[in-house]
């Protein structure tokens, strides 16, 4: 019962650094009940172990996926716990030998598993350990060198260092050395963090307007609504449009029907754009013109005359939701949901959106009028949890992001504050702001340092409450070090477990 209650404090400390209690300083230490739980123990207990203190976590962080599938639930929490417990297991091996060995491996075999759900069947990056820390901007600068799994690594080294130095001190062994290596490491991490939190971005300024309609999923589809909808996004369309912002956003399938191919839609959004004279971006789903049978869940650009400039289809689709995969296997799924799953198709092209702003200078005299270029991509719904997808994206050109989304799907919960925690990262990783326009919230800007600088809503009520939002944010061209090479050091932590793992099976 003593190593239950100890996976059980982990689990319960890892849920509480997460929103919406937002006790990030507990997952500095909340691993540490967890390693004296599997320390000493045979292969398959420490994996028993660590697997109940993971299910226990996936349970109280993504529960919100309730409201859209209980069966879904519990499955995706026990398949995610399924990481804790090869980590649990790994552990167990290593802390069998020296310790300044684990001080590495730990945390290097920690990364390597989260790359691994990352990446295995489409990928799910959701609440990295990193993640906990995205409101302590100080502490996740790193992350435009080594990504958030550089950040997930300083963690669990804190966490392993604190271990073993409490190990230490019970054999009446140094453990100076473990606690000074632990403060040493925080100390140059946050050394950087303050670094780069003092640097100033210099640019050219944008002003770009959020909507957050806050459309009940009940009402979205339904053609009854239809109305109702599309004069809410004119009004605050409009409202937003009288403080000339550069830009205007709506959030995923924000339009209620198939924009390009119904005339009453386009007309009525092309003579908004026209009307305002601002560029529009919209999510709507679409069909494809030839095919007909295609259908794709898109971002559509439209300039300030009406005109149609680009549309970006969603690349990466979310299993079981907008698509069914394998479906000849996997079709009693269906069964199961709630509503029908979609059948859409995946885009092919990491489209770059530009449109053209218009900016005066000179003197009393003198004025001169320059048009400028700006150019931006957009992560639709869960896309933002992929980095490699966000630095590609910048790589291509891109100087900032719009992550548009909708999360009524999961209620009034943590959801949406876990999902912008990924956009958090995805700007300091590359030095560029995100904007964020979701259906129900949460509607925020984030600049390159990570930070939210503002949002739709109130305090107490960024969720479910429609408005929008202006925010002036600066463009810069910084290409960093993870824009670049992307998850070098993830790949590293890869290689350092295998080799690790070949060590301890000869031994």
């Amino acid at each position: 019962m003593k190593r239950i209650a100890l996976i059980a404090l982990s689990a319960f400390l890892l849920i509480l650094s997460f929103p919406n209690f937002n006790l990030e300083f507990l997952a500095w230490f909340a691993l540490i009940p967890l390693f004296f739980a599997v320390d000493n123990q045979k292969p398959l207990r420490a994996f028993a172990l660590s697997y109940i203190c993971g299910s226990l976590f996936f349970l109280g962080t993504v529960y919100w996926l309730i409201h859209v599938t209980l069966p879904g639930m519990v499955a995706v929490a026990l398949y995610l716990a399924l990481y804790f417990g090869l980590f649990g297991l790994i552990a167990s091996y290593s802390l069998r030998l020296k310790p300044h060995h684990s001080l590495i491996f730990v945390p290097a075999a920690w990364v390597a598993l989260e790359l691994a759900r990352s990446h295995f069947l489409t990928g799910f990056g959701w609440n990295l350990l990193a993640h906990s820390q995205s409101y302590t901007p100080v502490a996740i600068q790193i992350a435009d060198i080594f990504g958030a799994y550089g950040v997930s690594f300083l963690i669990i080294l804190v966490n392993i260092g604190i271990f073993i130095a409490i190990k230490q001190s019970q054999k009446k062994e140094n453990a100076l050395t473990y606690f000074m290596i632990v403060l040493f490491v925080i100390y140059l991490a946050f050394a950087y963090g303050t670094f780069r939190l003092k640097n100033i971005f210099t640019g050219e300024n944008l002003r770009v307007a959020i909507v957050q309609g806050n459309i009940p999923q009940t009402k979205k589809w339904d053609a009854a609504f239809r109305e109702e909808i599309l004069s809410k996004y004119e009004r605050l369309t409009r409202e937003a449009a009288a403080q000339k912002p550069d830009i205007i956003v709506w959030p995923e399938t924000s339009v209620p029907g198939f924009l390009e191919s119904e005339e009453d839609l386009l007309g009525r959004i092309t003579n908004l754009s026209r009307d305002i004279a601002i560029p529009l971006l919209v999510g709507t789903p679409r069909e494809d013109a030839v095919s007909r049978e295609a259908y794709y869940n898109s971002a559509v650009l439209l300039y300030k005359d009406g005109k149609i400039a680009k549309r970006y289809d969603k690349l990466h689709l979310v299993p079981f939701g907008e698509y069914v995969p394998f479906r000849k296997v996997f079709s009693f799924v269906e069964n199961f949901a709630p509503s029908p799953i979609g059948d859409f198709k995946a885009g092919s092209d990491y489209t770059v959106f530009n449109f053209f702003i218009e900016r005066k200078s000179g003197g009393d005299k003198t004025r001169l009028k320059f048009i400028k270029n700006v150019k931006f991509s957009c992560l639709i719904c869960f896309e933002d949890i992929f980095p490699d997808m966000t630095r590609r994206f910048v790589n291509n050109g891109a100087l900032f992001l719009v992550n548009m989304t909708n999360d009524a799907w999961f209620g009034r919960t943590n959801a949406p504050y876990q999902h912008a925690q990924n956009s958090i990262f995805r700007a300091v990783e590359n030095r560029v702001n995100v904007v964020r326009a979701a259906n129900t919230g949460y509607s925020c800007f984030i600049d390159q340092k990570g930070r939210v600088i503002a949002q739709v809503g109130e305090p107490g009520r960024r969720i479910f409450t429609d408005g929008y939002k202006i925010c002036d944010i600066v463009l810069t061209k910084t290409r960093t070090f993870y824009t670049v090479y992307g998850d070098l050091f993830a790949y590293l932590c890869v290689i350092i477990s295998l080799l690790y793992i070949v060590k301890l099976r000869r031994r």
